[in-house]
């Protein structure tokens, strides 16, 4: 069959035209091409003023190319922050309580699912806000080296190994398995040495030798880089006299040189005004901004960039090309988003409002707080309650149904928080007994309330502790004693005085629930109660989860990310960045709780079936292979954590944690886990040789369950080759 003249002409036409269509696309936007071809076409047809424009975190739209303005100021720290309806997870160090990588991930995941749909609805409407966009600055990986800080909330806690292997997993999750795409962008931040205190952060100065700063304050930032993450942001404060923001020696030197990465650097906000405002270091601000891009920044949270690039150029500071360089990068990391795609990203650009606060979501968020509760005291088994054991409660306290001790810092909201006393409530049948009262406040130390109430019912939930107005940001936790850091590890006095009385007037249990974000005193209510939960900020699921572990419907299993002192005198200076006498890894005095401590319902038991050898080389990997059993009466998991003991050699930590696994055990069965361990972890910074080295000696592999914990252990020697 012949096609007619007409159609062959009218083929030939469409043919030429989508020819045509082809040639006149520009390059930047073809995705046809390398992502490097793209950026450099693009950058070809930028001005000087339009490049400097796109520096600032406010990008501005360039409209003769298209090119919509973007904001790239977001927070997912537990969840979408700042946008609306959005599903709240545990904040952070809650989530560092599970030991469960594989949880974080989902989390992360669900996260970056949830930021994908409000960036696809809020763009289909033409609208470019704020808090809506794909890049994250999170996680927070600073190390929590003194408890008195009101951020550390925000971290996975002192441990650099936890540390390192949470964020990871929370960066994978973030930014998706796509192998072209990614799903969103991760920040590690704040980089580096940040950890305190709030109140002069913009202008103190952590002095840090090369020891701790490589073993304690950077091994994080390290693992993350090798794990794919796209951002890095700069601290505020100074280390060793310069600035984070404008310090060649990390982020050129060590971040890109040493350590390969290859994503684009950010500041803090405000970050390189303090330079010139507060460090004082430089003196103007055009200096400053010429000195952040000649020490590899890219992206300006504030205006200095935006203001003052220009005249930097124009007084030979720097060149046009450096500009270049620093707008290539976080070019590069919106063209991996997708942003200059027809469509957008393709695997992403259908997730709409049903993607958003699920049902599928909110069950994950319930798991979490689940993972994350520790369980400090349980005096003769006193939970978990049997169904219809007790048929009145009394849930009271400040943080009973207090929001803020739900949700924690840097949260998004919710229309479906469920507070401590809605989850009890909702948890038992409509036969029995609740009641609420707030119980005391924060400060008033003598007028107390819902205590003749207690003592009229069978059991007693009183839900103390911290809030974000008295731990947190500085500027955010107003009622901080120190700009929003603590003084001290007490619990409000008020609440020490509450419990106190509520003990007198109420002869049956009383179960303790303690909201924070950081070590407190438990000790100093400790007698007042009979089980004492730590909740920490457990998000909108807290209530259910709380009611799951007190009525037995799974066992309480996470552990602490932090050690518990037993008081701040225990401590160096507040100020003081050395690692001497912090943290479970250089403090050997007594203490409350140590790292890695949690309770549960049942019990383990450990038998070894493949022991380590007896000696080992640089190249080799440690492995030993663990059953563990539980020999109690109710399913449970086991957070098996495996420490190091170092020989004595100056400066080594008392013990570290280099491996953890949880593991689902039924009641009477037994599970085989293998934790390996590569013996190039075990190296230390040599500061004579400014470098990593691998100590010959005696060595000792360590199993339990915290950090004191020795239910296995077994010698071995490192030849140090």
């Amino acid at each position: 069959m012949k096609k007619s003249a007409a159609c062959l002409s009218g083929c030939a036409l469409i043919l030429s035209s989508l020819s045509a269509m082809a040639q006149n696309t520009p390059v930047y936007k073809d995705a046809s091409q390398s992502i490097d071809t793209r950026i450099k076409d693009l950058i070809s047809k930028l001005t000087l003023e339009e490049k400097v424009s796109l520096l600032g975190y406010r990008s501005k739209a360039v409209p003769r190319l298209n090119i919509p303005a973007y904001n790239w100021w977001n927070e997912g720290l537990h969840g979408v922050a700042r946008a609306g309806d959005a599903t709240i997870f545990p904040q952070a160090i809650g989530m560092a309580a599970t030991f469960n990588e594989k949880l974080v991930d989902s989390v992360a995941d669900a996260i970056s699912t949830e930021a994908r749909a409000k960036y696809n609805v809020s763009t289909s409407l033409g609208r470019r806000l704020q808090y809506m966009g794909l890049t994250f600055w999170t996680p927070n990986i600073n190390i929590f080296r003194d408890p008195r800080w009101g951020r550390g909330q925000e971290t996975y806690g002192e441990d650099p190994f936890l540390t390192a292997h949470i964020g990871s997993a929370f960066v994978h999750g973030m930014q998706g398995k796509d192998s072209r795409y990614l799903k969103a962008a991760a920040t590690a931040k704040h980089f580096a040495a940040h950890s305190g205190p709030e109140a002069t952060r913009d202008y103190f100065d952590a002095i840090v030798d090369e020891k701790d700063m490589r073993e304690t304050y950077l091994y994080a930032f390290h693992a993350l880089v090798n794990s794919g993450v796209e951002s890095v942001m700069t601290a505020y404060n100074s280390i060793n006299g310069v600035p984070n923001s404008v310090n060649k020696n990390l982020v050129t030197d060590i971040l890109r040189n040493e350590w390969g990465f290859k994503g684009h650097v950010v500041t803090d906000c405000g970050a390189l005004d303090d330079v010139f405002l507060t460090h004082k270091t430089i003196p103007t601000a055009v200096e400053t901004a010429a000195a952040g891009i000649k020490a590899g920044i890219d992206l300006d949270c504030s205006s200095v960039f935006q203001g003052d690039l220009v005249k930097a150029v124009q007084q030979k500071l720097l060149t046009e090309k450096e500009v270049d360089v620093a707008l290539s990068r976080i070019l590069k990391t919106q063209f991996k988003l997708g942003f200059f795609d027809e469509g957008g990203a393709a695997p992403f650009k259908n997730y709409g409002a049903d993607s958003i606060h699920n049902e599928a979501h909110i069950a994950l968020a319930r798991k979490v707080a689940q993972q994350s509760m520790v369980l400090l005291k349980n005096d003769n088994n006193v939970l978990p309650f049997k169904q219809g054991q007790y048929t009145s409660f009394m849930v009271l306290g400040p943080n009973a149904a207090a929001l803020d001790a739900m949700v924690g810092s840097y949260h998004g909201v919710s229309s479906k928080v469920i507070n401590f006393v809605e989850g009890i409530t909702g948890n038992v049948d409509k036969g029995t007994r609740v009641e609420y009262d707030l119980g005391c406040d924060y400060r008033d130390t003598t007028h107390f309330g819902g205590i003749w109430g207690a003592g009229n019912a069978d059991v007693t939930i009183a839900v103390i502790g911290l809030s974000p107005v008295l731990e947190g940001e500085a500027g955010d936790a107003f009622l901080a004693e120190s700009g929003g850091d603590k003084k001290t590890l007490s619990l409000p006095a008020s609440e020490i005085a509450f419990m106190r009385e509520l003990r007198k007037g109420v002869k049956k249990p009383i179960i303790a629930v303690i909201t924070a974000g950081s070590d407190v005193d438990v000790a100093a209510i400790a007698p007042y109660a009979d089980a004492i939960i730590y909740a920490w900020y457990p998000g909108e699921q807290g209530g259910n989860a709380l009611a799951d572990i007190i009525f037995g419907k799974i066992s309480p299993s996470g552990h602490l990310p932090l050690t518990f002192y037993n008081s701040v005198k225990d401590l160096p200076e507040y100020t003081s960045y050395s690692m001497k006498g912090r943290t479970y890894r250089y403090f050997s005095g007594a203490v409350q709780y140590p790292f890695g401590f949690g309770l549960s319902y049942t019990s383990f038991s450990y038998e070894a079936t493949a022991a380590p050898a007896k000696q080992y080389a640089a190249k080799d990997t440690i492995s030993v292979t663990v059953k563990v059993k539980n020999t109690g009466n109710m399913d449970a998991d086991e957070v098996v954590q495996a420490y190091i003991k170092y020989p004595s050699i100056d400066r080594m930590p008392v013990k570290e944690l280099k491996g953890f696994k949880r593991v689902s055990v039924g009641k009477g069965n037994e599970q085989l886990i293998t934790i390996k361990i590569p013996v190039k972890e075990l190296q230390k910074w040599d500061i004579q040789k400014h470098g990593w080295k691998l100590y010959p000696g005696d060595y000792k592999l360590i199993l339990g369950s915290n950090s004191v914990d020795e239910k296995l252990s077994s010698s071995f020697k490192l030849t140090g080759k």
